[in-house]
């Protein structure tokens, strides 16, 4: 509702009545914001919140209703324990509040085991590992705000429908209860084209399991069903625990004879999503973002050495997810406090920690797994990451970039050419 005053009348009105409203019962209270609102046109809500302000800090000069000025927050911190997060979060792969706190303690014991973090050396000491443990997932976010950054490229999905041998295959739907132990994994391509389908293009073949998040990437030549089958295969053997289901999407690299006589010679139970319905696989969507897209970028790779240094990246990347940066995974559902239906979720934890728990490893088994986990130097892991980003960038970037702009229409059209001139 609007009164037709000006925002200073509306102001004086205010501070007119706030004393009073101020030390009024709660009868009085009432009576004067039915006033206030009936002259301002404010509702109830923001003519209490004013009233309320304007008697808490009486106007100064030049304004008719002052704000409180808000008190600077003391740095609860030290400036040593902030420059020191700063290198275990590049470290760490840039992992948010939530997930690097829970992962701080593991992330903290493999620099200090290769000699990244000494006491008393680049600011580090026991007091400041003290300070880093003790921080929040909100606290840890906000010191580093200004250290993060975002990509720009997008891609262009190439997900082509096979009719071939899918009515024949059971359909996996979003909702569908969740696998109790590891062992089954959605898997999907992401291809790496820039910002054209034309020509030849290297795919990366993306596994994660459901229920540990274990995840497993191979780059290949193209989504022939051979280079796919090859990809799938060595996953198999790499990942350390039986695969026994496979989920994707209905794609022709995965819905072919080939691929479906293997799953069915090893026992791997093979399932579908629904054609246009992402959600049904959302766990890969999710790391076909922050995994191949977060690392290997938008950019166009065709070539061998493209490839060969795709994949030399996604053995660090890989060790990096299991074994050092922890997820979420949804556990049902509740309400917020405003009575809305919400997702309920679980601690963070490493794929290997969810794997550990599951009971399925023999003890020789994770014994292994954790001595190569201890084994891993997280600061090792950011430097030869960041080093094959960068041949990769050196590769791929100008070429992708060409390409983009070769897609792009002219503003104008040459209008030059066909015009005839009048003779003088």
């Amino acid at each position: 509702m609007e009164s037709g005053l000006s925002m200073a009348s509306r102001a004086e009105i205010t501070t007119r009545y706030a004393k009073a409203f101020k030390a009024a019962d709660r009868r009085t209270k009432g009576r004067i914001l039915d006033e206030v609102v009936s002259v301002t046109g404010w509702s109830r809500d923001n003519a209490r919140r004013r009233l309320t302000s304007a008697a808490q800090c009486p106007p100064g000069g030049g304004r008719q209703v002052a704000q409180r000025p808000r008190k600077q927050r003391a740095n609860k911190f030290s400036y040593e324990a902030l420059k020191v997060l700063q290198r275990v979060w590049a470290a760490s792969g840039g992992q948010c509040g939530k997930y690097l706190a829970a992962s701080m303690d593991t992330q903290l014991d493999g620099l200090e085991r290769h000699g990244e973090l000494v006491d008393g050396e680049g600011r580090y000491s026991a007091s400041v590992r003290a300070e880093l443990l003790a921080m929040s997932p909100a606290t840890i976010d906000r010191y580093l705000r200004t250290a993060k950054a975002t990509d720009q490229v997008r891609g262009v999905s190439t997900t082509k429908p096979s009719p071939l041998l899918r009515s024949s295959i059971k359909i996996r739907k979003a909702g569908d209860e969740v696998e109790a132990e590891p062992g089954f994994f959605e898997g999907d391509t992401v291809a790496h084209c820039g910002p054209t389908l034309r020509g030849e293009f290297a795919r990366s073949v993306n596994l994660t399991c459901v229920h540990t998040g274990w995840v497993f990437t191979r780059s290949t030549r193209n989504n022939a069903h051979a280079n796919i089958l090859a990809a799938l295969q060595a996953g198999v053997q790499e990942i350390p625990f039986a695969v026994t289901g496979l989920d994707f999407d209905n794609g022709g690299e995965f819905l072919n004879r080939a691929v479906i006589k293997w799953a069915a010679e090893r026992d791997i139970y093979f399932t579908r999503s629904r054609p246009y319905k992402k959600n049904d696989q959302a766990t890969i969507e999710s790391k076909n973002n922050h995994l191949v897209r977060r690392y290997a970028f938008y950019y166009r790779y065709d070539t061998d050495e493209e490839r060969h240094a795709l994949n030399r990246l996604w053995k660090l990347v890989n060790d990096r997810l299991n074994y050092l940066t922890p997820t979420i995974k949804p556990v049902g559902w509740g309400e917020n406090k405003a009575g809305r239906r919400k997702r309920l979720y679980d601690k963070p934890q490493t794929p290997l920690s969810r794997l550990l728990a599951a009971g399925t490893l023999s003890p020789a088994q994770a014994h292994e797994l954790t001595a190569y986990r201890d084994g891993l130097n997280p600061a090792a892991l950011a430097r030869e990451i960041a080093d094959i980003q960068a041949v990769l960038l050196g590769l791929a970037k100008n070429k992708t970039e060409q390409l983009y702009l070769a897609t792009v229409p002219k503003a104008l059209p040459d209008v030059r050419k066909g015009v005839r001139i009048r003779a003088g």
